[in-house]
């Protein structure tokens, strides 16, 4: 995945520039319309989601983070714009949490795919695995599902900075041929890490080209 300046220096233009919350949806009638293409960042509970969608946009509170997982219930819409160029950045609810309320975690879990199958402007679906666990089981059924509904996909593996390069390269690795079996899924990998901005403007320059 290679880039040139100008791309990358005009994805920094689009991530730095106004970002304003649009929405918090924990029904689908609070979704806001469709009014620009969208970028979902999905994830199990406290894999950091929040905390990337802070590190590309250069900000340190525009998404909420927390210690606790399953804290991020709703659906958070948060709307970028530069010059003439708009993207939705979309925080979705953590999965597989299971101290949380079982009617809770039904009524998002659904919420959350009810939107990823079902919304023309998503153009794909950030899948953060943190780099020091891997794939687990509750990843494999989203990766199902998207592959299903035919919604594009890329696997970022969060939390680099707690590995080793060769640990990283060996978590690369296993993660890159478990996605050839998915069909929807985008063949590379962005290794990212949020606290030492490791991958983001890669992470930002691939996300701009979509738009």
């Amino acid at each position: 995945m290679l880039y040139e300046d100008v791309e990358i220096e005009n994805a920094r233009k689009l991530f730095s520039g106004e970002c304003k919350f649009i929405a918090a949806a924990l029904n689908s009638n609070a979704v806001p319309d469709e009014e620009c293409y969208e970028i979902a960042f999905a994830g199990r509970s406290n894999v950091g989601k929040s905390s990337l969608v802070n590190a590309l946009t250069n900000r340190k509170t525009l998404a909420r983070t927390s210690q606790t997982p399953g804290r991020t219930r709703q659906l958070i819409f948060f709307e970028l714009q530069h010059n003439l160029t708009k993207l939705r950045l979309v925080d979705l609810p953590g999965y597989g949490y299971a101290k949380a309320p079982k009617k809770d975690i039904q009524s998002w879990t659904s919420l959350t795919l009810k939107y990823l199958k079902g919304r023309p402007s998503l153009r794909t679906i950030c899948l953060l695995i943190d780099s020091r666990r891997g794939i687990g089981v509750y990843d494999e059924l989203i990766m199902k599902e998207l592959d299903k509904a035919a919604v594009s996909w890329i696997v970022i593996l969060t939390k680099a900075d707690k590995l080793t390069n060769e640990e990283i390269e060996k978590m690369k690795d296993s993660t890159s041929k478990n996605i050839s079996k998915h069909p929807a899924a985008y063949p590379e990998i962005i290794v990212t890490s949020s606290l030492k901005s490791d991958g983001i403007p890669m992470l930002r320059t691939y996300l701009a080209s979509l738009s």
